[in-house]
């Protein structure tokens, strides 16, 4: 380590003449090495950084690591402006870098979320030198986790990661005004502390008041409302065949952008690209073996990978494949690793999804059960309240939010004893049931207003009876015939998880989980003014003509 060699805030001039500035790693030795290169908007020097590029680690494998602050962050130049530059400054900073001194010209991207999303913005633009990249817990479609999911509103993520990148701006706007900036700072830090203790519920939800109080750039959600094509600068579906690069994913079951670490994987799959896959039991930034309320086993922490090695080291193992000076060792055409929870195992394949999964009905009855047999006679619908001033509360999911609501598997005792949630659940199982692939909802139901949402959760119970939540989505109706039944398909995205025997499957169906996602009101008015909520009287069809129910990719035995 004592012969590793550091520079900091090396300049890196963009086509606009702005200046971007990094850290680089170099290893002992006078090279030439592959580079890896990461771009990211929280401090090039953040302690989290370590867990997903420690640069000391990967110089001690022969990689020199570069290590940038994004446009308007931090030690670079330029206004902060999320996304609109990535591509062009990606592409110019690839070039940058495969040209150092002691690079051997080929360039490796890695890091996650926002800057796993600036990996694949740099693919896109082309630079000849960039040969491979890392992408971790990122998405696809932004309008599919990032900024909304089934057309609510991601406020759950979007609130908080708006006012955390404020303080970088508001001292770059304040500096040379002490007073101004302590005040403005101040008050950021309290907008920021009490978002779960009511500032959540601030409206108009599609104009947050809090990032006009701030002024602050927002993740993206009212941007891309207002300049729909501007959505393209942070926008991977439906572009994959423009990247001829091998990819190595990774993503978690309990990750609010797991369905596009998936759907990156299927797309370059589909392009005849080199593709690996690698998917833990995780949330967004945890990759350990307790995640909610449920211990994986040790196997299931990315240190460990089930006595496979650190996460880390295999994907280095694959940047000395695609990037290194070994020309005899060529990438194959990629791997499937999986983490089955319930039996809690990882399971190597060779697909995504499974081929041999097959789609069961489990159907929604009057009783309260959950049966593969459909209703064969008329049945009562279901009924419920749902007051948009007192929602649903968030409890766990595949979420990033506050501190005050943690992802993964909860506890849904709380949430079920609630009269504005919808139980059915299955008997007893009598073996061991496996579902693996995407799982969806198909609810026929009516509300007695212009519009509403519609919510589904997947549930395990145990032998104790305790339900907790495996995954769960939603849909919003934008123009809904009051009183007039209508099928609703919601997407509950992914997962891999054995109800074990003895378990029990359980869904359930609401119309809200705040503030995970923005209340509808109810009303039918925008997002970006609407102020006032009507309570909706909800109903949820089971008969022969309108079978409501949940359909799972089960894995034959």
């Amino acid at each position: 380590m004592a012969d590793i060699r550091i520079e900091f805030d090396v300049p890196a001039e963009m086509r606009d003449g702005t200046v971007l500035r990094a850290d680089v790693y170099r290893p002992a030795g006078t090279g030439p090495w592959p580079v890896l290169l990461t771009r990211l908007p929280y401090g090039k020097q953040m302690p989290l950084l370590a867990g997903i590029l420690d640069p000391l680690a990967a110089a001690r494998r022969g990689f020199m690591v570069v290590i940038q602050d994004t446009r308007g962050r931090f030690a670079s130049e330029g206004e902060w402006d999320p996304w609109t530059h990535e591509e062009s400054d990606g592409y110019d900073t690839v070039r940058w870098a495969a040209a150092l001194p002691g690079a051997n010209g080929s360039v490796g991207m890695i890091g996650a979320s926002y800057f796993g999303n600036t990996q694949w913005m740099a693919a896109l633009s082309k630079p000849p030198e960039l040969k491979a990249i890392a992408p971790m817990v990122t998405w696809s479609d932004p309008d599919d986790g990032l900024w909304t999911r089934g057309g609510a509103i991601e406020l759950g993520i979007t609130a908080p990661w708006t006012l955390m990148m404020g303080p970088d701006a508001l001292m770059r706007r304040h500096g040379a005004d002490p007073a101004t900036l302590g005040g403005s700072l101040v008050s950021l830090v309290q907008d920021l502390d009490g978002l779960a203790g009511g500032g959540y519920g601030e409206l108009p939800a599609g104009r947050f008041p809090a990032f006009v109080r701030h002024d602050l750039p927002e993740l993206g959600y009212e941007r891309s409302r207002r300049e729909p094509e501007w959505a393209r600068s942070c926008t991977v579906a439906g572009r994959h065949d423009e990247v001829d690069l091998p990819t190595f994913q990774v993503g978690g079951w309990y990750d609010i952008f797991v369905q596009g670490t998936l759907d990156n994987f299927t797309a370059m799959r589909r392009a005849g690209r080199s593709a690996t896959l690698v998917v833990g039991p995780w949330s967004h930034a945890n990759q350990q073996h307790v995640i909610g309320d449920v211990n994986f086993g040790f196997g299931a922490n990315s240190a460990l990978m089930g006595m496979r090695g650190r996460l880390t080291d295999m994907q280095f193992d694959w940047f000395q494949h695609t990037i290194g000076d070994d020309e005899a060792l060529e990438p194959d055409t990629g791997k499937v690793l999986l983490f089955v929870m319930g039996i809690n195992q990882w399971r190597e394949e060779t697909e995504w999804p499974l081929s041999r999964a097959v789609e069961r009905d489990f159907h929604l009855r009057a009783d309260g059960s959950l049966t593969p047999e459909p209703p064969s006679t008329a049945e009562q619908p279901e009924e419920f309240t749902y007051d948009p001033m007192n929602p649903v509360p968030t409890t766990g999911g595949a979420l990033l939010m506050t501190d005050d609501f943690r992802p993964g598997p909860l506890d849904q005792t709380a949430v079920e004893e609630r009269e504005d949630v919808l139980v059915f659940t299955t008997e007893p199982l009598t073996e061991d049931t496996e579902v693996t692939g995407r799982v969806r909802a198909v609810l026929f139901a009516a509300t007695d207003g212009p519009s509403t949402d519609w919510v589904a959760r997947l549930c395990d119970v145990d032998e104790h009876g305790v339900s907790r939540n495996v995954t769960d989505g939603i849909v919003r109706v934008r123009a809904a015939t009051p009183g007039e039944p209508a099928e609703h398909v919601v997407d509950l995205w992914s997962t891999s998880i054995v109800f074990r025997a003895g378990h029990r499957i359980r869904v359930q169906v609401t119309s809200s989980n705040f503030p995970r996602w923005d209340r509808n009101l109810n009303t039918g008015e925008p997002e970006d003014s609407a102020t006032t909520a009507r309570v909706a009287r909800q109903h949820i069809y089971h008969d022969p003509e309108r079978p409501s129910r949940i359909v799972l990719p089960v894995i034959p035995g």
